[in-house]
C-alpha cells in the first residue's frame, strides 16, 4: 500500500466545486464562539459537498485569519450566510422548505443511528454554541431533535467533532 500524493487524490477545483450537484445539507451554527471550529466546519463541508454553511449570531464570518487557519481554502468553495439570530435563518429555511433539525441532547430526541432522511427532502442541521448548545428558542423552531449516542462519562463532543458525526452520517444515508 502507498500513501497516495496530493496530486493523485483527484480534487476538484474551487469551480467544480461550485457546479456539482451538492448533498441537500445546510449546516447552521448558532453562536458558535470558536473561530477554528468555524473552520473546520467550513472543511468539513466541503469533503461532503455541502450545500451551505449559516453563520449565525456571534459565530465567526470570513474572511478571518483564524478561520482560514482549520478551513484550509474551504471558504472559497463553500456558500455561506450570516444571520443576526439563528431564529432568522430558520425562517428562510422554512420558506425554502427545508426540515430543520437541531443537534442537541433533549427528551424525545431521535438517537442519529435511527434518524433516516428521505433521499428527496432538503434539510438543515444546527449545531449549538460550545457550551450552552442550540438555545432552547431555536430548539422549539425545529422539526425535531436528533442526538448522537454517547457512552462516556461526559456526554458531549467539540463542535467540529460532532459536525463530522453527522455529516459523515448523513451522506451515508442520502448517497
Amino acid at each position: 500500500m502507498k500513501k497516495l500524493k496530493n496530486e493523485e487524490l483527484g480534487r476538484i477545483s474551487v469551480n467544480e466545486f461550485r457546479e456539482a450537484v451538492k448533498t441537500p445539507v445546510i449546516i447552521v451554527l448558532d453562536n458558535v464562539r470558536s473561530l477554528n471550529n468555524v473552520g473546520s466546519v467550513f472543511r468539513t463541508a466541503d469533503a461532503f459537498l455541502i450545500e451551505a454553511v449559516y453563520l449565525c449570531g456571534i459565530t465567526g464570518t470570513p474572511p478571518n485569519k483564524e478561520i482560514q487557519k482549520t478551513a484550509l481554502g474551504a471558504t472559497d468553495s463553500i456558500a455561506w450566510k450570516h444571520f443576526k439570530k439563528t431564529t432568522d435563518a430558520i425562517e428562510e429555511l422554512k420558506k425554502k422548505n427545508y426540515l430543520v433539525y437541531s443537534i442537541e441532547q433533549a427528551d424525545s430526541a431521535i438517537m442519529l443511528n435511527n434518524f433516516m432522511p428521505s433521499r428527496n427532502q432538503k434539510i438543515a442541521i444546527i449545531f449549538g454554541n460550545e457550551v450552552k448548545g442550540v438555545e432552547q428558542e431555536v430548539i422549539d423552531m425545529s422539526t425535531d431533535v436528533i442526538e448522537i449516542p454517547q457512552l462516556g462519562t461526559k456526554h458531549s463532543l467539540n463542535i467540529a467533532v460532532s459536525v463530522g458525526i453527522v455529516m459523515w452520517d448523513l451522506y451515508l444515508k442520502i448517497k
